[in-house]
């Protein structure tokens, strides 16, 4: 079983530290990719209207761009100290057995393009929608260099969001993981989508996997996995969806 994340806005800063070393990345097929992003998000900080071109809210913006013109001297760590925020607090990767989650969770970005939870990255801010400066779509960018070096074996359970997705089309088997919550209206069943609580869910959902030890190979596997994890969910199509009470 392979779970696939996006990564997240939020992100630790170290204080102290060796400086990233790109050889040591796993993925090392991507490294040409990275130096080539990396050079480009540099010159992209560096301009005038960069927070408008890297998507940027302006009370982030000036720490956001002098972490990425930083890249290559700044104190880095591991992915799974680097992100924080709502999927990764859930994740609760600290209370996980680590060479085992970094081993299932792959962590797409959209400067490093996938990464391990072991992987030693700074912080910086690039979101896979953008558009560089010289380079056009982070997605299409990164699409042909990880069509080349991901290659999972066994059952993929994708958590990406969108954006993250159109880099990369994880091959069957695949089940992409929806959260829903009901609510009974005029005694039917109504469904709605839920961002916040998605990505908790999400975050719960791949812990309590990891956790359990479990490996499904098949999508009813999954399924099966996760109800018998107190989950409400079904099937439905390439989709697994997680059903939240109202």
């Amino acid at each position: 079983m392979h779970i696939l994340l996006p990564p997240s806005e939020k992100k630790s800063v170290a204080q102290d530290g060796p400086p990233l070393d790109p050889a040591a990345l796993s993925f090392p097929e991507l490294r040409p990719t990275r130096e080539r992003m990396m050079d480009a998000l540099g010159k992209a900080s560096r301009r005038g209207d960069a927070p408008e071109v890297l998507g940027l809210p302006a009370g982030q913006a000036a720490e956001a761009l002098a972490r990425n013109r930083a890249l290559r001297e700044a104190p880095a760590l591991p992915a799974a100290e680097l992100y924080t925020g709502v999927l990764y607090d859930n994740l609760a990767i600290g209370e996980l057995d680590l060479e085992r989650a970094a081993g299932q969770i792959v962590i797409f970005s959209g400067l490093w393009g996938a990464l391990r939870l072991t992987d030693r990255i700074p912080p910086y801010r690039l979101a896979m929608g953008v558009t560089l400066p010289g380079q056009g779509r982070v997605s299409a960018v990164w699409r042909p260099a990880l069509k080349e070096a991901l290659r999972p074996d066994g059952l993929v359970v994708d958590m990406r969001s969108g954006p993250y997705m159109a880099a990369w089309k994880a091959p069957r088997p695949a089940v992409a993981v929806r959260v829903f919550r009901e609510r009974i209206l005029d005694g039917a069943p109504q469904r709605t989508v839920v961002s916040h609580m998605a990505k908790a869910t999400r975050g719960r959902v791949a812990h309590d996997l990891i956790k359990a030890g479990a490996s499904p190979e098949t999508p009813e596997e999954l399924l099966k996995a996760v109800t018998d994890l107190g989950y409400a969910a079904e099937l439905d199509g390439a989709h697994l969806d997680v059903i939240l009470p109202g």
